[in-house]
């Protein structure tokens, strides 16, 4: 976990997808206004459990109880990211993070989704 300010350059990377949508640099605004928290998951079924946790991406369709649900004011104001596949996640982790930044461990049982055994 880290708190950084996001250079447009990880930003524009990170959402190369949504480039093309009107509310693309509002996005890129939003996003290099403040400092942001990047976090690396692991553990068992993690994108799923992750994305359950977060909630819906808008707002107010989030569940209550769910980090978008009870924090989140508005789909163009998102608090909070989760990669949608392991693949995705493996992406994203390389873009915000140097590999000097991640801690390998083990847990007996533990066994990770993002980085195979």
């Amino acid at each position: 976990m880290k708190m950084l300010q996001a250079p447009e350059s990880i930003l524009a990377e990170h959402y190369q997808d949504l480039q093309r949508k009107p509310f693309y640099p509002s996005l890129i605004s939003y996003m290099s206004s403040g400092p942001v928290v990047a976090m690396v998951w692991e553990g068992y079924n993690v994108v799923s459990a992750s994305r359950t946790m977060i909630g819906h991406t808008d707002s107010a369709e989030a569940a209550p109880g769910t980090i978008r649900g009870d924090f989140s004011v508005h789909i163009s104001r998102n608090i909070i990211h989760a990669s949608d596949s392991v693949e995705g996640a493996q992406r994203e982790i390389q873009l915000w993070f140097q590999s000097s930044e991640l801690v390998n461990w083990a847990d007996g049982d533990h066994h990770s989704s993002v980085y195979p055994a």
